[in-house]
């Protein structure tokens, strides 16, 4: 399969600390240490002549409600033909460690409002990839119920959306069960080297990359 990413493509990475992965700030283009660095230099190493374009925005703790907040200059100011969005796992995890949860019809139209904001402002294509968790961490097995439900509307979301997929809790899920969960996630959240490696590849996968 052809990638799906045309020539000149500007391809936005937005989301939480996992794409944000240590990236400057001050520097417009870093794409940080993680999958968004790997599947930008995977790509761009392949497809050299198509000048495709790749940013990372993704902020650390980022929640959907962030996302929104940093449309503005986050979004709408760069004009990204492609916005790959991952996020929704601290919408879990606040829960638990601050007592914060967002209830998931909040979730549903938080993110459905950034979703019409990519469709009628930017008319960008999308890719979005689910959340994740392995049970690494004494307690974060009461998290599942929680997360669960949020990637199942996301699932929803990306059917009604129309958009690419990623279903990156099944692929950690399949993953652990060839070598342990800490291998892939240390903390059952933010991947290692290994798993970072593992998102981009599926990221690529799915954009069309064999």
């Amino acid at each position: 399969m052809p990638s799906r990413i045309p020539e000149d493509a500007l391809v936005l990475f937005q989301g939480d600390s996992v794409t944000d992965a240590g990236r400057a700030r001050d520097v417009w283009k870093d794409w940080g240490t993680g999958y968004a660095m790997i599947a930008a230099s995977w790509y761009s190493a392949l497809y050299p002549e198509r000048r495709v374009k790749f940013l990372n925005r993704g902020v650390g703790g980022d929640r959907v409600r962030d996302l929104l907040d940093r449309w503005d200059q986050d979004f709408l100011a760069l004009q990204p033909t492609w916005v790959s969005i991952l996020i929704g796992i601290n919408n879990t995890w606040r829960a638990f460690d601050s007592n914060d949860p967002t209830p998931a019809n909040v979730f549903e139209r938080q993110y459905r409002k950034l979703l019409d904001r990519i469709v009628t402002q930017l008319n960008a294509q999308i890719v979005l990839c689910d959340p994740f968790l392995l049970e690494v961490v004494d307690g974060q097995e009461l998290w599942r119920p929680d997360l669960n439900e949020k990637i199942e509307i996301i699932h929803r979301l990306a059917q009604e959306y129309n958009t690419i997929h990623v279903p990156l809790d099944s692929i950690f899920a399949e993953a652990s069960a060839r070598r342990k969960a800490k291998f892939w996630l240390p903390d059952g959240v933010h991947p290692s080297p290994s798993g970072a490696a593992l998102i981009a590849q599926s990221w690529l996968q799915a954009v069309g990359i064999p």
